[in-house]
C-alpha cells in the first residue's frame, strides 16, 4: 500500500488526477480520497522535496493505492495529471501521521472509481 498526496488549484483538477491515477497509471485506489488541509499538504510536500514550492495548493487530498510504493512512483512518473502528485513512502516521517489521521479526515465528494464494475472482455 502507498499513499499519494495530490495538491491542486481546484476540485476538478483533483478529480481528473484521480481518474488519471486509475486509467493511465493503472494503480488501484482503495477506499475514498480524504481531504487534507492545503497548508499542511504544502508543508509536507516542501519537507519531502526539500525545496520551496512553486505554488501553493488551494485543495489537497490523500489517497491510498493498493500497489506498493516503488510501483506507484514508477507509474505516477509516466503520467501528466493536472495537479501535483507525490507518492509518500514509509521512509518519510510524515507517513505515519498521515496514515493515522486518514480515517478521521473528511471524504472528498464527487469521486467515484472509473474501474468499479468494469470487467475485462475475453477476446
Amino acid at each position: 500500500m502507498a499513499l499519494i498526496l495530490i495538491r491542486a488549484e481546484n476540485q476538478k483538477k483533483i478529480l481528473n488526477s484521480l481518474a488519471d491515477i486509475e486509467r493511465h497509471a493503472d494503480l488501484k485506489i482503495t477506499g475514498k480520497p480524504r481531504i487534507v488541509n492545503p497548508e499542511s499538504a504544502d508543508r509536507i510536500a516542501q519537507e519531502i522535496i526539500k525545496q520551496k514550492l512553486r505554488s501553493k495548493s488551494k485543495i489537497a487530498v490523500i489517497v491510498k493505492v493498493k500497489d506498493d510504493t516503488t510501483k506507484s512512483i514508477v507509474h505516477i512518473r509516466k503520467i501528466h495529471p493536472p495537479a501535483h502528485l507525490m507518492v509518500i513512502s514509509e521512509e518519510y516521517k510524515e507517513f505515519k501521521d498521515i496514515e493515522r489521521n486518514f480515517k478521521s479526515s473528511p471524504v472528498l465528494q464527487g469521486y467515484y472509481s472509473h474501474k468499479k464494475g468494469k470487467t475485462k472482455s475475453k477476446n
